[in-house]
């Protein structure tokens, strides 16, 4: 696969920048603006309307791939990503790691009591306990070490061929959760085996996402397809988003899907107009480049707000009024986990940038 002629750089898309911005907002929105008591009808339409962000961001991550794999080499590859994917993703581990041994029964450590470096072990290849969202990295790392293959399917026309069968798995096997609770009962081993089972299901599940995400890349004259048929994409998504909700959100990815048709159609459709506005652009903009290092430590912030204001998760409500009240205190959330991930991020890549150190990417992710 390698290359024999330098080939012009690839810019990125501006409507891709946006969807990326708005899917790390999604993604915050997912993990803050809970309400409602577990299983409640309410509880139920904020999760199916909030979460499942991830899908978006996989899907970003096919399509950044694919547009970007023109200069595909397996190793250098491989390199970058350790040093702008895994190495952030460790540093930042670290106060996630400090929590899970110094308030092990509050951050909900259930492998408190093995050995420290075990447990860090444990902690980085399931990223899951430490800084929850972060399950994301060990999932994502497979799609790193099957880029080759991946590129190769493509090359013989056969990967797109694949795509069915992967939204077919999509479907049959949902994403599911796992919770410390849940796993109390089993010794350590199997408590690290259902969280590794956790990740190979995130994997299976969400693999039909990073493959479309590739197939639009490699074919982006068929998003305008999904603007043209925004209709019926919109009727879809409304359709299985309600049956998500009366089944007890089984699989929230399957409206996902549809919305990331759709918006996508609609970015790219109306690129040149948002380009127009250039204060809005620039903003999203900003919001693209620190998406990575925003999903590398809001959790912290949401940890610290759930703690400091004594709220729950999902914020609960007893009467009418309470939505009310329940929706101003996720909507403060959501406010103070970006705020000060945001701050914290910036201030680190200027604190970094006066040592002289270039690649601040390496620390935060930005």
């Amino acid at each position: 696969m390698e290359e024999n002629s330098i080939k012009p750089k690839k810019q990125l898309l501006n409507y891709i920048n946006v969807f990326r911005a708005l899917a790390i907002l999604l993604i915050l929105a997912g993990h803050t603006l809970q309400i409602g008591f577990h299983g409640t009808l309410l509880s139920r339409i904020t999760l199916e309307v909030f979460a499942g962000g991830t899908a978006l961001f996989i899907f970003i991550s096919g399509f950044l791939f694919q547009h970007l794999s023109y200069k595909f080499e397996y190793k250098n590859y491989m390199l970058k990503k350790w040093k702008n994917v895994i190495v952030p993703y460790i540093i930042t581990s670290i106060p996630g790691i400090i929590l899970c041994f110094t308030i092990p029964q509050i951050y909900k450590n259930p492998f408190d009591g093995l050995n420290y470096f075990t447990q860090i072990g444990i902690f980085l290849t399931t990223g899951r306990v430490h800084n929850v969202p972060t399950w994301f990295i060990p999932m994502i790392v497979i799609f790193f070490i099957l880029s080759y293959l991946l590129l190769y399917l493509e090359k013989k026309n056969i990967l797109y061929k694949l795509l069915p069968i992967l939204i077919a798995l999509t479907v049959l096997i949902p994403r599911g959760d796992i919770e410390p609770d849940w796993v109390s009962d089993l010794d350590y081993l199997h408590k690290y085996f259902a969280y590794l089972q956790y990740i190979l299901t995130g994997f299976i599940h969400f693999a039909s996402m990073y493959v479309l995400g590739m197939y639009l890349s490699k074919y982006k004259e068929k998003i305008d397809i999904f603007y043209d048929k925004r209709w019926i994409l919109i009727f879809l998504m409304l359709l299985t988003t309600i049956t998500d909700i009366y089944f007890y959100n089984i699989n929230a990815t399957i409206s996902k899907i549809f919305l990331t048709l759709i918006v996508l159609g609609y970015l790219k459709h109306y690129d040149e107009q948002i380009k127009s506005f250039e204060k809005i652009n620039n903003a999203l903009d900003v919001i693209a480049k620190y998406s990575f290092g925003l999903f590398f430590i809001h959790w912290y912030y949401n940890f610290a707000f759930t703690r400091l204001f004594n709220v729950f998760k999902t914020i609960s409500i007893d009467t009418l009024s309470d939505v009310f009240i329940a929706m101003g205190i996720a909507s403060l959330r959501y406010l103070f986990v970006f705020t000060l991930s945001f701050l914290t991020l910036f201030l680190m890549k200027k604190g970094l940038q006066l040592l002289k150190i270039e690649n601040t990417r390496m620390f935060t992710g930005v």
